[in-house]
């Protein structure tokens, strides 16, 4: 019981570093995800085995980052331009902007 003890301990620790490891070296928005497989546990205790969620663990992360990359493209998308060459609303700020692209001032 004691050495079972010991191993998730050990397993708990690996975890922080893993953790700190991506927090350290990976961009702030990175998808994270943790599975574990009780591969340090009597065969006979391990689910791993059985693919039990398995294929779910990863078709959920890939929709993560599937949705976290179109949300990123659809904000870079957004136009960030001025347009100078277009008549301010009123006669006055239209008049100044035709002077201003007109003369490339």
């Amino acid at each position: 019981m004691q050495d079972e003890f010991k191993k998730h301990v050990r397993s708990v620790e690996n975890i922080r570093n893993w953790i700190r490891n991506i927090e350290q070296h990976a961009s702030d928005n990175v998808n994270k995800i943790l599975v574990g497989n009780k591969a340090d546990m009597d065969e006979s205790k391990r689910s791993a085995k059985t693919n039990l969620n398995v294929e779910q663990v990863f078709f959920s992360i890939a929709r993560d980052i599937k949705q976290r990359l179109a949300d990123t493209d659809s904000r870079a998308e957004q136009p960030q331009t001025i347009k100078i060459n277009q008549p301010e609303q009123g006669a006055a700020g239209g008049q100044l902007a035709q002077k201003l692209a007109c003369c490339g001032s």
